[in-house]
């Protein structure tokens, strides 16, 4: 018996046409957990995309089967005779209920593989997805960055137990080390729960290569991270007596000059060690580290108080740890709205210019 539905030729966005054994629409049963449900996509010739009671997951072709062939297969071809059976004897049927798995919330990746003219298996792009297996509705805004300038921006809301599709990354573009950033607000607010939740990740190109190779070996269709288990409660703060802080010999400002009382931002922000410390000859890299990005931090948060427009951190070229911590604790900074370390007359590659938002 041959149950092929024949071939389903795919846009031309998938460079080729592949045969497929399912079709979107299809009913099929998932073998694994015996569950019934229905094609809503082909990712390629070896996995589609899978319905089963409003969840959706990526499955591989050879996990799953027709439910109308399966019960064929399983029928016995001499009916076994029933014993009689009596109205009382009949035993109540209990209704099996099923609970969904509440595990948090992920970002999801499914690489889209292709086959090269050496027929060797290639990817050609990743579909993020954005999972939400708890029971709460999320309004979030997303945004991709690449060296801390934004890539795509996307506003919307996930539902409880919701798979939301974001959008494609082309394959080349990991090589610059995307973050993947999201700002997570509670749908309808509760005032027990914090009014928002930030989340974000940066993939590196080595730790993805290994996962997509990781991947290949087990046969797995995705690769997912988790943002979070449970969104986070609201963080509440006693009222301070400014009476008594006063009286006490503290100084208590007006919120509204607060400008007027901080140290004044700087410009420009040499990092150099010999710039911060007197005897930097005496500590290890550890702790001219440490002091450096102590310094950077207290100018940035400066500069973000005085709604400064720019800035310019000074931190060297040297094996360039220093550059890369800077920019990740800028990649993390609402406030900033890209950066960028390219050559300058005066530094060279030393310094990286920052721009703000506000």
């Amino acid at each position: 018996m041959q149950l092929n539905n024949g071939p389903l030729k795919l846009s031309k966005e998938d460079k080729t046409n592949i045969t497929v054994k399912f079709q979107i629409g299809d009913k099929v049963t998932v073998l694994h957990s015996n569950e019934e449900g229905e094609v809503t996509g082909i990712i390629n010739d070896k996995m589609v995309m899978v319905d089963v009671r409003g969840v959706r997951f990526p499955a591989h072709t050879d996990q799953l089967d027709f439910p109308y062939f399966r019960r064929f297969m399983e029928q016995k071809m001499v009916p076994e005779k029933k014993e009689k059976k009596f109205i009382d004897q009949v035993p109540i049927e209990k209704k099996k209920i099923t609970e969904k798995k509440v595990d948090g919330v992920w970002i999801t990746f499914i690489p889209v593989i292709s086959s090269d003219d050496f027929g060797d298996d290639v990817v050609d792009e990743l579909k993020v997805h954005l999972v939400n297996r708890t029971h709460g509705v999320y309004k979030f805004s997303y945004g991709i960055n690449y060296f801390g300038k934004p890539d795509f921006e996307l506003k919307n809301q996930i539902h409880a137990f919701e798979d939301f599709y974001l959008h494609d990354v082309p394959f080349d573009n990991l090589n610059d080390s995307p973050t993947f950033h999201f700002d997570f607000e509670l749908f309808p607010e509760d005032k027990n729960k914090a009014e928002h939740f930030e989340a974000s990740l940066r993939l590196k190109p080595k730790q993805l290569f290994m996962r997509i190779e990781e991947l290949k070996q087990k046969g797995e269709a995705t690769f997912s991270y988790k943002l979070f288990d449970e969104y986070p409660g609201r963080v509440y703060t006693e009222s301070l007596d400014l009476d008594k802080l006063k009286t006490s010999g503290y100084k208590v400002y007006d919120a509204g000059k607060v400008k007027q009382h901080l140290e004044p931002a700087k410009y420009e922000v040499d990092l150099h060690i010999e710039k911060l410390h007197p005897d930097s000859d005496t500590m290890n890299n550890f702790e001219m580290l440490t002091l450096q990005l102590s310094h950077f931090e207290k100018y940035l948060d400066l500069a973000i108080m005085h709604h400064q427009r720019e800035m310019i951190a000074i931190h060297g070229v040297g094996s360039g740890k220093l550059r890369d911590e800077i920019h990740e604790i800028l990649r993390l900074k609402k406030e900033v709205k890209f950066f960028t370390n390219r050559y300058h007359p005066k530094y060279g590659y030393g310094a990286t210019e920052i721009t703000f938002q506000y």
